[in-house]
């Protein structure tokens, strides 16, 4: 680490150390440790750090209230049809997402789709990472989560929803799959609160304080409240994710989380719900002329996604969904990953 202008800056490769050490000092072990801290990593070296090393004193502060079991082990049940029923033992997101990549796509390529019901974990991190681990195993993807009231649902004046992301990986021949990863809420609270500790404004329709009163100072809308992107839309695919991680599992609400936290700090114990496609079981090969081919020639699910992304991408001005964090990816390992020295001193003093 060296320093420079107030700021931290490091390797990707020392964030991975610096967040696996804190973990451990807080509680967890090397096996969950390492788990999160990949995770973290992945985050920094995307340029995402409203979930890279800004996590990590939540996940300390949990870890150190006993609410995380930081010696979580994954438990998964033996599938149900196409439901793969697991259980984090009150950890981290992450040891449960890499556990289950491997099985829950071999559920899905055996019955064309699978459920992973995974209960009893913390989730507090980007969501693309569980996605994207699925599609590199040929399987496209969709999982969302649900988290604390921090979203007024439109027409409300309150905090009732969580900001309850989406995300969605479909897997490329290269290899680099087309993902997206957001919240249903118009910004990410953790992206609120780097805009509160940069001193820097909101554009008006982003959240609301105390009073229910348009506001652009991130300070007042951590007070009040985060609006839904796109006004009543995002809030009925914000209810959408209450119930599909909440009731469809067995797991919490928004709201429910909150009135059995702790407020440690750290992320609620809860539910994420999670879908696998295996498009050679649910695709049926289309042979017709202007399907993608020559008249007669079969096309696969990959030659045929292909088409629409090349389209996309000739127009001026569009890429696909991923590449702008893919793209940050030279410059930060150029410039390292530069974090407040406050934040760094925080992180090692623990």
């Amino acid at each position: 680490m060296r320093e420079e202008n107030d700021q931290a800056v490091l390797t990707v490769e020392e964030v991975f150390t610096l967040a696996a050490e804190a973990l451990e000092r807080a509680g967890a072990d090397s096996h969950n440790a390492e788990a999160v801290a990949r995770t973290v990593q992945a985050a920094e070296r995307d340029g995402c750090a409203s979930h890279g090393l800004f996590r990590v004193p939540g996940y300390a502060a949990a870890l150190k209230s006993g609410k995380i079991n930081g010696a979580a082990r994954v438990k998964i049940s033996k599938p149900e049809g196409s439901v793969l029923k697991v259980d984090g033992d009150g950890g981290f997101a992450p040891p449960v997402h890499e556990a289950i990549a491997e099985p829950l796509a071999d559920l899905a390529k055996r019955q064309g789709i699978a459920l992973g019901a995974l209960t009893n974990l913390a989730h507090f991190s980007a969501l693309w990472r569980e996605t994207e681990l699925l599609a590199a195993h040929g399987c496209a993807a969709f999982a969302c989560v649900s988290y604390m009231p921090m979203v007024a649902p439109a027409g409300g004046k309150e905090r009732l929803l969580g900001t309850n992301p989406i995300s969605f990986a479909w897997p490329r021949p290269d290899g680099v799959p087309m993902t997206f990863d957001q919240a249903t809420a118009s910004r990410a609270m953790g992206d609120v609160q780097i805009a509160a500790r940069e001193g820097e404004s909101l554009p008006l329709g982003v959240g609301i304080d105390a009073d229910g009163k348009d506001t652009t100072d991130p300070n007042e809308v951590v007070k009040g409240a985060i609006l839904p992107f796109g006004g009543y839309k995002g809030s009925a695919v914000s209810i959408m994710v209450e119930l599909l991680a909440g009731p469809l599992l067995g797991e919490t609400l928004s709201f429910e989380a909150a009135e059995s936290d702790n407020k440690d700090g750290g992320p609620p114990l809860g539910g994420e719900f999670i879908l696998a496609f295996a498009p050679e079981k649910t695709r049926v090969n289309q042979t017709r002329a202007g399907f993608g081919g020559k008249d007669g020639a079969s096309q696969t699910h990959a030659d045929h996604s292909e088409r629409l992304f090349a389209r996309l991408l000739a127009m001026e001005g569009v890429r696909l969904p991923g590449d702008g964090r893919r793209s940050r990816r030279p410059k930060v390992a150029t410039n390292g990953v530069r974090i407040p020295k406050p934040l760094y001193d925080k992180i090692i003093s623990g």
